[in-house]
């Protein structure tokens, strides 16, 4: 639980972006100590999009109870916030004395980049385990059945329809994608 805990404040203190550059944090705790395989990962991302709140918390909670029970969960919400609020409290009485200083200002201006980056290694990864399969690869030595043709397809769907109706609320795409996939059987 301990361990847990460790991981998730550590996620909430360097993942600078916002909830999906948690992403990494969380794939390797999956990795590194079991608490979820790469798949119940891709379900978390999923719950915690379409559920209300801040993404990074509700992946929190999610994977805390997977791991630990109820427990595990407050447990690790609080880890995640931990961290932020320490820095936020911090920066709170720091920000007037360091508002106009030219370091300050060249950190931030390499920090996008670096938030970015963790943002697109996050979504690649639930790109290439939604868009692919690899174990059917391994299995048929067939580049055909790297691909899983149904997401892919509706993939660009939603993406062009994302593009298209840009004012569209995504409370809709989420239930279409809900709903497709209890129609399809996916």
């Amino acid at each position: 639980m301990l361990r847990l805990m460790w991981e998730f404040f550590k996620a909430g203190l360097f993942a600078v972006g916002g909830g999906m550059a948690t992403i990494p944090f969380l794939q390797e705790m999956g990795e590194k100590y079991g608490y979820f395989t790469s798949e119940e990962l891709l379900d978390m991302i999923a719950v915690s999009e379409s559920t209300p709140g801040a993404i990074g918390i509700n992946m929190a909670t999610y994977a805390g109870i997977k791991a630990h029970g109820p427990i595990g969960g407050i447990l690790a919400t609080l880890s995640l916030v931990t961290g932020p609020i320490i820095i936020i409290l911090i920066i709170a009485r720091m920000i007037q004395a360091f508002k106009n200083s030219k370091t300050v200002k060249d950190a931030f201006s390499t920090l996008r980049p670096a938030t970015a980056g963790l943002i697109l290694g996050a979504m690649s990864m639930v790109l290439i385990i939604t868009l692919l399969n690899p174990e059917a690869y391994a299995a048929t030595g067939s580049l055909l059945s790297l691909l899983r043709p149904i997401p892919i397809i509706l993939f660009g769907v939603f993406t062009l329809i994302l593009f298209k109706f840009k004012k569209l609320s995504p409370i809709w795409i989420i239930l279409a994608g809900a709903g497709l996939g209890i129609v399809l059987g996916l």
